[in-house]
């Protein structure tokens, strides 16, 4: 029996974009249907088969995504690639919510898109429609991500991401305070990628001298400037079909970020005192701790660049948001550093506590540098409270929010709700863990409680009493 010919439906207002790319893959073997609207896209869907639909963003009928709901909630089996000119965070994150198999940016090349469009027909081919992952298969995927340890809902949330975007190729933007993790994530997405055998170059924004920064990232041709004794070829020659990582892009001044624009839109740069673009093939990851929306609406930061490099937005939670993980990387740690005091075998009770109570205003950094302390002052086999720095000691943190960078909150609805989550800390504790007895100190249904638990990430199972030995 032949083999049947692939269908793809694609839906986009422009005609010149409709004519030359459905010729085009028309000569790569497809067969295409060409509609200028959603409402066609969709009457199409449902009257005849197909095998991908190829979709823009910004056209007549799919002002709320209607397309992209509506097709993936009737017709799930069908897998969906976005192609647009204007990309937003809003639509950026819906889309791949929504499990788009890719999200491409116009001007796509040819061999890009049709790279896609194998990629995903590939995966899609003799495969059941994809339902969205119960909480076991995500924590089953969460092992998949050993370097990021984290079992809360956000984190689940973050390993479903993941294993998401990096199957993509597009760019993305990792944003929370510092210590978060943010080039881990960043590394961990590139280790699964297509890109995984190439470089992972990390440029840190902060630590390039401005006057440097183009020279540096792009390479420089000898006596380009004082000093240039020599051809140089740049930081960015290094990746080589690999991961471009940007640290702390939002330092970055406005005259790099016009530069730096057209490396990401083009993919091509020059180096100083030469005229030959020079290739490349990287995709573009990027780290920040500020709000760059912000940063854009106050004149601070590019918008074009923005939307370039802002093309999905991962933003990762503090970990004072994460429960009971201040726990879980606590003993990671322990696990990792105990080399250098092989007596210490564990915290203790009162250590754990301080642990949960403490705000951790540097994250994930600073509970690494705390164990690391801990283990160098520690003189029996279990971590105790006096060898915790003196903002993490009982007498420190008793009566009053931790004693952080951010003990002021920021808005009255941080305020309620880092007092909200100390109420239910203090009430599992007290409780150790019997949900029934807390729900009903607090004047709450069981269910209204565990809704808490879960809007917190606590589980009640950590502050139950150990079994006697």
């Amino acid at each position: 029996m032949p083999t049947p010919t692939l269908r793809i439906l694609i839906a986009d207002d422009e005609p010149l974009f409709l004519k030359t790319t459905g010729e085009l893959l028309a000569k790569a073997g497809y067969e295409c249907i060409c509609v200028a609207d959603a409402g066609a896209a969709l009457d199409s869907l449902g009257r005849e088969r197909f095998d991908l639909l190829l979709s823009d963003l910004n056209m007549p009928g799919n002002a709320q995504l209607e397309l992209l709901r509506e097709g993936r909630a009737r017709w799930p089996e069908v897998p969906l690639i976005v192609i647009t000119g204007v990309p937003s965070l809003p639509t950026a994150i819906e889309s791949l919510r929504l499990g788009i198999a890719d999200y491409l940016l116009k001007p796509v090349s040819y061999r890009d898109l049709l790279s896609s469009i194998r990629r995903t027909l590939g995966r899609s081919a003799g495969r059941p429609a994809r339902e969205p992952r119960s909480e076991e298969q995500r924590r089953e995927l969460a092992r998949r991500f050993p370097e990021i340890a984290g079992d809360c809902p956000q984190m689940l949330e973050l390993f479903d991401i993941i294993d998401r975007v990096a199957r993509t190729d597009t760019n993305i933007l990792i944003t929370g305070e510092s210590g978060t993790g943010k080039e881990i994530v960043a590394r961990t997405i590139h280790r699964h990628s297509r890109r995984a055998a190439q470089p992972f170059l990390v440029v840190d924004c902060t630590t390039i001298p401005e006057p440097l920064f183009e020279s540096v990232l792009f390479g420089h041709a000898q006596g380009a400037f004082t000093g240039a004794v020599r051809d140089e070829p740049g930081l960015l020659r290094q990746v080589a079909g690999g991961t471009a990582f940007f640290d702390e892009i939002g330092e970055l001044p406005p005259w790099l970020q016009a530069k730096l624009l057209r490396v990401v839109q083009d993919q091509t740069f020059t180096p100083v005192g030469k005229h030959e673009a020079v290739r490349l093939d990287a995709r573009f990851i990027c780290a920040t701790n500020r709000n760059l929306e912000l940063e854009v609406n106050s004149g601070r930061f590019r918008r074009d660049l923005f939307y370039r490099l802002a093309v999905l937005h991962i933003e990762l939670p503090p970990l004072r948001k994460r429960g009971e993980d201040v726990l879980r990387l606590a003993d990671q740690f322990l696990a990792e550093l105990r080399d250098t005091n092989p007596r210490v075998a564990a915290f203790s009770e009162a250590v754990l506590r301080c642990f949960r109570r403490y705000r951790w205003p540097g994250n994930i950094r600073e509970l690494r540098n705390v164990v690391e302390r801990a283990l160098a002052l520690a003189r029996g086999t279990c971590i105790d409270t006096s060898d915790l720095p003196p903002p993490l000691r009982p007498d420190a943190l008793a009566g009053q929010q931790a004693q952080s960078a951010d003990s002021v909150p920021a808005s009255r609805g941080q305020a309620l709700d880092e007092a909200e989550r100390d109420y239910l800390i203090s009430l599992l504790e007290t409780n150790r863990g019997n949900v029934s007895r807390s729900a009903k100190q607090a004047g709450l249904s069981r269910q209204g409680l565990h809704r808490l638990l879960k809007k917190h990430g606590l589980a009640s199972n950590d502050y139950r009493a150990p079994p006697p030995d």
